[in-house]
């Protein structure tokens, strides 16, 4: 059976991103999450409606032994299971002028997002690489394209992520795997949802925030066939924001 590994799949962006994958591509979906699981349980109905199978799995990405543990378990059930997909999709924002910046909010914003993608990147890397197949995708930001006041952090975490896409994709494009980021601006979600909207708004050429599944749609698109010969991409989507 072929999955898609979705981590923090439970809400918002990742929630859309499961849906998409499992009704566009019929992807089984591996939904991880680290604290709500009721919101997990939500999003594996949704998938389940999709005419898929799924499961939810509970690990924080930033633990190595975490991640690995939960993993190899699900690999023991299921030994027919195969991960073609997987979208390092979890993150946090500790957001604060870096003057005021405590080290522990640098710490969990880059163990999060970039140690999450190397433990979850190198568990899955191997077995795609020996099936000749395989699709990485990394949920970046606008703000490690372009940089946000009070978000140094957050930029240099994902500014991070877009230079390993970069590299990882020069390393596995000959055994037909791509590894890809998609650059999300201003999404309505869970992470958007105090942000002053009428400020914000006046910034983006379209006049309006961005939907899940705007960028779920992207992330479909770069998980399927078509898409094969793209690789080491950073995709935009953030309704006319540029750098």
């Amino acid at each position: 059976m072929k999955y898609a590994l979705v981590t923090g799949g439970s809400r918002g962006l990742g929630r859309a991103i499961c849906v998409t994958l499992a009704r566009d591509l019929g992807y089984n979906i591996l939904i991880n999450y680290q604290g709500n699981e009721a919101a997990a349980k939500e999003t594996l109905q949704l998938v389940e409606a999709e005419g898929v199978s799924g499961e939810i799995l509970k690990f924080d990405v930033s633990d190595k032994a975490m991640v690995d543990s939960v993993m190899e378990a699900w690999v023991e059930r299921n030994p027919e299971g195969v991960i073609e997909v997987l979208v390092n999709n979890a993150g946090i924002t500790r957001d604060n002028l870096m003057v005021w910046l405590e080290e522990k909010d640098w710490d969990d914003v880059i163990n999060t997002h970039v140690k999450g993608m190397f433990n979850c990147t190198k568990f899955v890397l191997q077995k795609m690489i020996r099936a000749r197949y395989g699709r990485i995708i990394n949920v970046v930001s606008v703000s490690g394209v372009k940089g946000v006041p009070g978000q140094t952090n957050y930029s240099a975490a994902k500014g991070a992520m877009i230079a390993a896409t970069r590299s990882l994709a020069q390393e596995v494009a000959k055994r037909k795997i791509t590894v890809n980021a998609v650059a999300p601006g201003f999404i309505r979600s869970d992470m958007t949802e105090k942000l002053p909207v009428d400020q914000l708004i006046k910034l983006i050429p379209m006049n309006r925030f961005g939907e899940p599944e705007e960028v779920a749609d992207i992330v479909s698109f770069i998980a399927s066939p078509k898409a094969a010969y793209i690789t080491g991409e950073t995709i935009n989507i953030n309704g006319g924001i540029h750098s």
